[in-house]
C-alpha cells in the first residue's frame, strides 16, 4: 500500500491511499482520502473521495513527531570516497523535523555555503512507541519505507566539527513520495537506488550494499533512544553523492518507492 499527504486547493491536507495504473485496478492514477493521520494510533477508513493524482499536490508523507536519525558511512564505497572507514559501530546523527521538506518543494542553499550535496537515501518509518528492540521484532515496529534526500553542506560539516547544521538547516530533508507499507525488511534490503542532478546519473546502487542492515539499525538505535510513531531512520547512502547547485532539480529513485524530485536555489 502507498500512503501519501496531499493538499488539494481550498481544503486541509489529508492522507490517502495512491493507486498507480501499474497496479492494474479500477482507479488507475488516484488518490482515495482516508479519514485521519493513519501514524496516529487509531483507526482511519476511506472517506469515499477519490480524487486524480494530477489534481492534488503531494506533501512530505510524514513530518516526525520528534525526530529523525541519520546513519553516516553506512555503504562502505562511500566511506572509502569520504576519505574513511565504516565506524566500529553505527554513526548516528539527527535532523530536525523544520528541515523536512515534500516533493517538488525547493532545497535552498543557504548564504555562506560553496558546497551542497545531495545524499539519496533509504528512509524507515517508525510505526510505534518502541525502545530497546530486539533485532527479531524489529518488522513489528516499522510502519513502511520512503525515500529521502540527506542534503549536507559540506563546507560546514569540515568547519563545525559536528553536523548539526550541516545536516539539520531548513529544506535540508526531502521526503517522498509517499511510504510504501508492504515490503518486508528482506525486501527493502535488496532495492535499487539512483541519484541523478538533471539528466546525469551520479549515484547506482543497491540497499544490499548496506553494511549494517535495517532491522540491525532500527534495534541499535532504540537501544538508547525511544522511538515514537512517524519518526524516521535514515539508513545511508552509496557512492557517489557530489554537488547540486542553484537551478539543478535532484532526482533521487528507489525501486517500488517512486522518484523524489526537488530543485534547488539560494537563499
Amino acid at each position: 500500500m502507498r500512503i501519501a499527504r496531499f493538499a488539494k486547493a481550498g481544503q486541509d491536507p489529508a492522507y490517502g491511499v495512491i493507486e498507480l495504473a501499474v497496479d492494474g485496478g479500477d482507479h488507475p492514477d488516484t488518490i482515495a482520502t482516508l479519514t485521519g493521520d493513519p501514524l496516529a494510533g487509531v483507526p482511519v477508513n476511506y472517506t469515499g473521495e477519490r480524487h486524480e493524482l494530477d489534481d492534488v499536490r503531494l506533501l512530505s508523507p510524514v513530518i516526525p513527531r520528534s525526530k529523525v536519525v541519520g546513519v553516516g558511512k553506512n555503504y562502505a564505497d562511500h566511506a572509502k570516497e569520504m576519505g574513511g572507514e565504516v565506524p566500529s559501530s553505527p554513526l548516528l546523527f539527527l535532523k530536525p523535523n523544520t528541515s523536512v521538506i515534500g516533493p517538488g518543494e525547493t532545497i535552498i542553499r543557504p548564504a555562506g555555503v560553496e558546497s551542497l550535496h545531495f545524499e539519496g537515501e533509504l528512509a524507515v518509518v517508525i510505526g510505534r512507541i518502541c525502545k530497546q528492540v530486539p533485532v527479531e521484532r524489529v518488522s513489528e515496529v516499522i510502519f513502511g519505507y520512503t525515500i529521502a534526500n540527506d542534503v549536507t553542506a559540506r563546507d560546514w560539516q569540515a568547519s563545525d566539527g559536528q553536523w548539526a547544521r550541516a545536516k539539520g538547516s531548513d529544506t535540508f530533508l526531502p521526503l517522498g513520495p509517499w511510504m510504501n507499507t508492504h515490503l518486508s525488511i528482506e525486501e527493502a534490503e535488496h532495492l535499487s537506488i539512483e541519484t541523478r542532478v538533471g539528466e546525469t546519473v551520479h549515484q547506482d546502487g543497491s540497499t544490499s550494499q548496506m553494511v549494517r542492515g535495517i532491522a540491525e539499525l532500527v534495534s541499535y538505535v532504540s537501544g538508547s533512544m525511544t522511538l515514537l510513531p512517524g519518526d524516521l531512520i535514515l539508513t545511508g547512502t552509496p557512492a557517489g553523492v557530489g554537488e547540486m547547485r542553484p537551478g539543478d532539480e535532484v532526482h533521487v529513485s528507489i525501486d517500488g518507492l517512486g522518484t523524489l524530485s526537488n530543485p534547488v536555489a539560494d537563499a
